[in-house]
């Protein structure tokens, strides 16, 4: 599967972590209908995949990903194609296939972002469970600036990220942030230099994956559905899950591991 050529996204897995490059650099890895195709395939083949334990999203070159291309918008062309009724229905089959896909993950997702994320771009960031950039990361929400609301979902992922009033913030001004902007702002949970910006997100990925992988993907589940849940739905859910890992290998694993002071060696039974 992973060895496939797909459009516009390069697949790499190394052991248990998996390494999605968005593969559009003349266009600045802009969004594209077989790029939705493609990260849609592959995300639900990774998350169904017992040996994924992580995966990372990043983008080809000097960019992480320019959003939409502003020269289809102009056009009316491809995923822009067609007046306000068709618009909407693309949208619903097209990009909106891209948070969907990314929130019903249960294996954790990183964004290493070592160049613009703008607009869409923007979102896709903020759509992972956890982001590191360097110091050659901008991150923008610039819907505004060309009479737009971001159709992706930014306005529900953003917010979560760095709350509302930030969130607030960045989709009225349509503003560039980047350096020590990224850091205060919570942008990104780790800020690296460029030139170890791989080895941080590929280390990051593997002590990610080092941790027993069935209690990591029900915490990220219930952290998810903790969002918008009561307290007394999610600690009924809590309860079930509990009841689930509890009764694993990997926590009988995880117990011997800290009596015998060594690394657990996990398997995901």
């Amino acid at each position: 599967m992973y060895n496939k050529e797909f459009s516009d996204l390069l697949v790499e897995k190394r052991e248990s972590v998996l390494i999605l490059t968005l593969d559009n650099e003349p266009m600045a890895n802009a969004i594209t209908d077989s790029m939705i195709d493609s990260i849609e395939t592959v995300l639900a083949h990774a998350d169904e995949d017992d040996e994924i334990r992580c995966i990372i999203l990043t983008g080809a070159g000097k960019f992480f990903c320019a959003g939409g291309d502003i020269k289809a918008m102009e056009s009316k062309s491809g995923m822009f194609a067609g007046e306000s009724n068709e618009l909407r229905r693309r949208y619903n089959r097209g990009i909106q296939r891209i948070p969907r896909a990314i929130e019903s993950l249960k294996t954790p997702i990183i964004a290493m972002v070592g160049g613009a994320a703008i607009g869409a771009g923007c979102d896709l960031a903020m759509m992972c469970d956890l982001r590191v950039s360097s110091e050659r990361a901008k991150f923008a929400e610039t819907f505004s600036k060309l009479s737009l609301v971001p159709g992706d979902g930014g306005t529900f992922f953003l917010q979560r990220v760095i709350g509302y009033t930030k969130a607030m913030e960045m989709f009225l001004t349509g503003d560039i942030y980047s350096g020590e902007q990224v850091k205060e702002m919570g942008l990104s949970n780790y800020q690296v230099s460029h030139d170890t910006l791989l080895d941080f997100t590929l280390s990051l990925a593997n002590k990610i994956a080092s941790n027993a992988p069935i209690a990591l993907s029900l915490t990220k589940m219930a952290l998810k559905s903790g969002r918008t849940s009561s307290l007394n739905d999610q600690l009924e859910l809590l309860s079930t899950m509990q009841g689930i890992s509890q009764r694993t290998a990997d926590h009988f694993e995880g117990i011997s591991a800290f009596k015998e002071k060594r690394e657990a060696k996990f398997t995901g039974k």
